[in-house]
């Protein structure tokens, strides 16, 4: 049995539909303080504001510190990322230290990358060692740092990916994450980059179905259907 053809749904018939649908100004001002908030982004949260008087809904005071501690991590600036943590936060970590684990194990990355090896080893005896004899699950992250070293050029070997960008974004949003968490703010992402995830998962899953113009979320475009 031939599988039926999917439908096909005009660019004028599509605007349409997509001008019936009204969204509140107020509400989209919400999604983007809320971003930026999150995010820590203090000067252009406050500048939304006299702008549009848009409430947080985040508390706004840790917004500097968090931002510091992103720019430093995002800089590899981490031993004085781990000194803010501790000095701003040391609640927030007490008893979820994982976070602290993974600035600590960016350093041990970043003194590789350096080619300063013999530090690196001496920094993960001292500082990394004792965080897996009090939780065996790290080991195996220990040890996939620790493969670093084995190569000269470790950037083209699986764990080069320890060197690049993502893998600091990661722990910025993982640190970020926990700060929010202890002051009651359980979102994993900001509110605007959620529904954008479920943008691209409807879109997947209606172009099994259908052919309709489509947002590219690269350009921000409405793009023609694909037949």
């Amino acid at each position: 049995m031939e599988d039926s053809p999917r439908k096909v749904i005009a660019r004028d018939d599509w605007e349409k539909m997509l001008n019936a649908v009204h969204i509140r100004k107020q509400d989209m001002n919400k999604l983007v303080m809320n971003f930026l908030v999150h995010e820590g982004y203090d000067k252009a949260a406050r500048d939304f504001f006299e702008e549009s008087g848009t409430q947080p809904d985040i508390n706004v005071e840790t917004m500097p510190t968090r931002a510091a501690v992103k720019w430093a991590i995002l800089s590899r600036k981490l031993e004085e990322a781990y000194k803010i943590l501790l000095s701003s936060y040391p609640q927030v970590f007490e008893h979820n230290t994982l976070p602290l684990f993974h600035v600590q194990q960016q350093r041990y990355i970043e003194l590789i990358r350096n080619g300063m090896d013999e530090e690196a080893l001496e920094f993960g005896q001292e500082y990394l060692l004792p965080c897996v004899e009090t939780n065996p699950e790290l080991q195996k992250e220990v040890e996939r740092s620790s493969a670093l070293l084995a190569f000269k050029d470790p950037s083209n070997y699986p764990v080069g990916e320890l060197l690049g960008r993502s893998h600091l974004l990661e722990t910025v949003n993982e640190v970020n994450v926990a700060i929010l968490a202890f002051e009651g703010h359980n979102e994993k992402d900001p509110k605007l980059v959620d529904l954008l995830k479920k943008l691209i998962w409807v879109q997947e899953e209606l172009h099994k179905k259908a052919a309709y113009p489509h947002i590219n979320l690269s350009s921000g475009i409405l793009e023609d259907p694909v037949i």
